[in-house]
């Protein structure tokens, strides 16, 4: 499996691809650009924020949910109009958004960050029925946050450790119970966990940040196939496509010159993704 540029405008920080099921389209992120970026039959498009944007679930066609440095909002696709939803850290003016994806009940989980990286400044959060409560404390990059089609467990990173850990979730309304666990340990292959989707199956697909690859994981945390990138730092893998066989994964050119560092990519695969949940105001 080949990967080919889905898009070949360079992204300093491209993270948090969402295909969209409805419109049949793909949404993406330049979080250090401040753009939210798009790309449909009439070709590339985007919109500017006055702060760092990097996450979104869809609300309905023509409506997303945005997760900016400080606060989640309602986005309107036709007009470009923003509506604050709920603050997140918004008095804390050493933090960012960073990874997030909606989950199978209509909940909305986002990680957050220190600008620069400091240790442990970020937190894990999950918006659900108007509440946005802090879920996993201690974060330095929050990455990797992904779920089960059973509904069973969610996923998520700190980067740094190069582990990915899974908790599980209530079958009644999604929230998390219990310590969270391991399920995949990068520490011997000295790869760092960036984002991260679930296929059908179950499998995990984690980008790998400054490795060059897309590798798949079962749910038992083995390794069953990587997928070489053209691009050294990847970022997030999001299925799409007619098929959902399509995998897109966005990449940085952060502290890199070289070509074709910070495209968006496409791979064609064997495997069905999950269709992304709508999230749920």
């Amino acid at each position: 499996m080949t990967a080919r540029v889905f898009d070949d405008r360079t992204c300093a920080l491209g993270e948090g691809p969402l295909w969209h099921p409805e419109r049949e389209q793909l949404f993406w992120f330049d979080i250090l650009g401040k753009q939210l970026l798009t790309r449909d039959e009439n070709g590339p498009s985007s919109w500017s924020f006055d702060e760092y944007v990097s996450a979104a679930g869809w609300i309905d066609h023509d409506t997303l949910l945005i997760a900016t440095q400080s606060g989640l909002s309602r986005f309107d696709i036709a007009t470009g109009d923003k509506s604050r939803v709920a603050a997140l850290e918004q008095d804390n003016a050493i933090t960012r958004s960073n990874d997030g994806r909606a989950d199978p009940w209509g909940g909305f989980w986002i990680g957050t960050m220190g600008i620069n990286a400091e240790e442990h400044a970020g937190s894990i959060y999950r918006y659900y029925k108007g509440e946005l409560r802090k879920i996993i404390r201690g974060i330095t990059i929050s990455n990797s946050i992904a779920f089960a089609p059973d509904r069973s467990v969610a996923y998520y990173t700190d980067t740094p450790s190069r582990q990915i850990m899974q908790v599980s979730l209530s079958a009644t309304d999604g929230w998390p119970i219990g310590a969270p666990t391991l399920c995949i340990d990068l520490n011997d292959g000295g790869f760092n966990p960036d984002g991260s989707v679930v296929d059908s199956e179950g499998c995990i697909w984690n980008a790998q940040w400054g490795a060059g690859r897309v590798a798949r994981y079962t749910a038992a945390g083995a390794l069953i196939a990587a997928y070489d990138l053209p691009a050294t730092q990847a970022t997030c893998p999001a299925f799409g496509g007619d098929d959902l066989r399509t995998l897109f994964v966005t990449t940085a050119a952060q502290d890199i010159n070289g070509d074709p560092d910070g495209r968006t990519f496409q791979i064609s695969t064997d495997t069905h993704g999950q269709k992304e949940h709508r999230v749920i105001l």
